[in-house]
């Protein structure tokens, strides 16, 4: 059985400084996706040399979990825990906040000082009760470590980040059991698959046109589909670049505040007064 479209939601244009930002999730028309909470597209956007690079600062995270596709550009990672690394094009960063950390997302100095193409996806992915205070982790994996599947005879190209296709097996463990990937498709390429039961969707289109499930999807649009229903099937009407990952629901209160997801609003209010504490840590650019 196909899952259905149940709905189109425009991305919203939201810049962060001097950022070109499109917001898919949340937004008036769509709150999150279970197990899925977020999903910000940056760029893509030209700089200039000598430029002041990404704008995120030091800042707190704690309850979830944040998956980073760098299409463009790079990113450097730097963290009160694990340390710091900078990802180029094509390669992801996977940090697990758990319990609590402070980190920063800033361009390299080799990046600021020459300029250049940027453009980024970044998901937020919950944690169920059992895992939010989990110890912190962060994977950072450049373009060579992600498996990128061919199939419809080359039309199309799925970059694997965590769960299994084709018998191939992500890089990344997610201790939910997420299964996310990029997806690339050449004009009339197609792409199917048979989703576990009960499956929660998120599908985002960068960029180009397709047919989900006989429904039409353009750029800066995010498919909502029933959790009801196993097949899915994307056929490109243009040259064409998703975010597709899918998950089991949790089905568990969600209580957020700024850069804290947790289930009761107490624990909310822990959350601030550990980082006001500094019990996450602390760093510095």
């Amino acid at each position: 059985m196909k899952k259905e479209v149940l709905s189109l939601h425009e991305a919203i244009y939201d810049p962060i400084a001097d950022l070109s930002t499109w917001r898919a999730m949340p937004t008036r028309s769509i709150g999150h996706l279970d197990p899925f909470l977020f999903l910000n597209h940056h760029g893509p956007q030209k700089y200039g040399p000598n430029n002041n690079g990404l704008p995120f600062g030091p800042h707190p995270h704690r309850g979830f979990e944040t998956l980073t596709f760098v299409l463009q550009g790079d990113i450097t990672h730097k963290d009160s825990v694990t340390g710091e690394s900078v990802i180029k094009a094509g390669g992801i960063q996977w940090m697990t906040a758990g319990s609590g950390l402070i980190h920063a997302e800033v361009s390299s100095d080799e990046f600021k000082r020459n300029g250049g193409m940027e453009e980024v996806i970044q998901i937020w992915m919950n944690l169920p009760a059992k895992f939010k205070m989990t110890p912190p982790k962060y994977t950072g994996l450049q373009k060579d470590s992600i498996p990128a599947i061919a199939f419809d005879e080359g039309k199309g190209v799925l970059h694997l980040t965590s769960g299994s296709y084709q018998g191939q097996q992500g890089p990344v463990e997610s201790i939910t059991n997420l299964f996310t990937a990029t997806l690339e498709l050449k004009s009339g390429g197609v792409f199917q698959d048979d989703l576990p039961a009960g499956s929660q969707v998120l599908l985002y289109v960068v960029n180009g046109q397709v047919q989900v499930n006989g429904a039409s999807a353009r750029e800066h649009q995010l498919v909502e589909l029933s959790t009801a229903g196993t097949e899915l099937s994307i056929t490109a009407t243009q040259d064409s670049q998703l975010v597709y990952c899918h998950g089991i629901p949790f089905e568990e209160p969600i209580v957020a505040h700024g850069p804290f997801v947790m289930n009761t609003h107490d624990e909310i209010r822990q959350a601030i007064m550990d980082y006001q504490s500094g019990k996450l840590g602390s760093m510095a650019l």
